[in-house]
């Protein structure tokens, strides 16, 4: 199955009346920017499914991850320390995406302890959504510190993301569900650049960095519903674009074989001969990767 600063400095505390004032507008502006039920056409579910199919998850690319040979390295992590600085519900949204990812690599290299610190992250920053209650916490602890239960992981984390998709639908803040699936597609590929970064020779994820051209058109695709009403999704957009551009030199060859049938545990199943092959050379994986990891740091910092 195909399924994340604010710092106050203290000399600002003594700043003259007029320069609160200015502050306390700011905050207003910005409060009403976090609090706003985004006006746009409503995404269908099935819409976003069938994206969602197409995304790879962001457990699926820790397993490649890890079969390639990588150790773990904490250091291509969000840390979990910094979730207390994200203070609006855009920054929440699209780091719970984040920290999902995260918590995912942490998982499939049996990094119990860590893992525990991710899910109290992302726990909080459900919680500041009022999404808490789709998260299944107890029962995603006891298989997020067992690297055998990932099929079951992935199930209900698929779960909760669909049922948090009708909410927020509900709610007039789909936008926000677009952000979580946003967040954790950006931190899948940033990890996924960074190993390549120093194992070029490896094709599968040279093509799997190559692949991701067809899943940011589908991103940005989603995206574009809500840059006229949420200037944060605007400003992301415009980040992302210079991205797709750089994707827009990658050549995806499609070859079409006709189908064939063959016979799977006693049922007779069609199968897709056709291939695609990924052209993508050192230097455009090397730009994609320092854009993906500028994008990135301008997120969670």
């Amino acid at each position: 199955m195909n399924k994340g600063y604010l710092f106050i400095l203290p000399v600002l505390f003594f700043a003259c009346s007029g320069e609160k004032k200015e502050k306390a507008e700011d905050q207003q502006i910005e409060d009403i920017i976090n609090t706003t039920e985004i006006e746009a056409p409503p995404i269908s579910e099935e819409v976003i499914s069938d994206i969602i199919q197409q995304v790879p998850s962001p457990l699926e690319i820790s397993v490649l991850l890890k079969q390639s040979g990588t150790m773990y390295n904490k250091n291509m992590l969000n840390t979990p320390e910094q979730v207390s600085l994200y203070n609006n519900s855009y920054k929440q949204a699209i780091n719970l995406g984040i920290y999902g990812a995260d918590m995912g690599y942490t998982n499939i290299y049996e990094q119990n302890q860590d893992a525990l610190h991710y899910l109290n992250a992302i726990k909080t920053l459900a919680n500041n959504l009022r999404i808490g209650q789709f998260f299944q916490f107890e029962t995603i602890k006891k298989l997020a510190t067992n690297s055998k239960n990932l099929d079951s992981l992935l199930l209900i984390t698929t779960k909760n993301f669909n049922d948090i998709n009708n909410f927020l639908q509900e709610q007039k803040r789909s936008n926000l569900s677009i952000l979580l699936l946003t967040g954790g597609w950006l931190e899948a590929l940033h990890i996924t650049c960074q190993v390549l970064a120093n194992d070029m020779e490896n094709t599968e994820l040279k093509e799997k960095v190559g692949e991701q051209k067809i899943i940011l058109q589908n991103i940005m695709l989603l995206l574009s519903y809500y840059e006229a009403s949420d200037p944060n999704i605007a400003k992301l957009s415009e980040e992302l674009n210079k991205l797709q551009e750089l994707y827009n030199e990658v050549e995806i060859v499609h070859t079409y074989e006709e189908s064939t049938f063959e016979e799977v545990n006693g049922r007779l199943v069609i199968k897709n001969n056709s291939k695609s092959e990924i052209q993508i050379t050192p230097e455009q994986i090397q730009e994609i990767t320092a854009l993906t990891k500028s994008i990135r740091n301008n997120i969670i910092n």
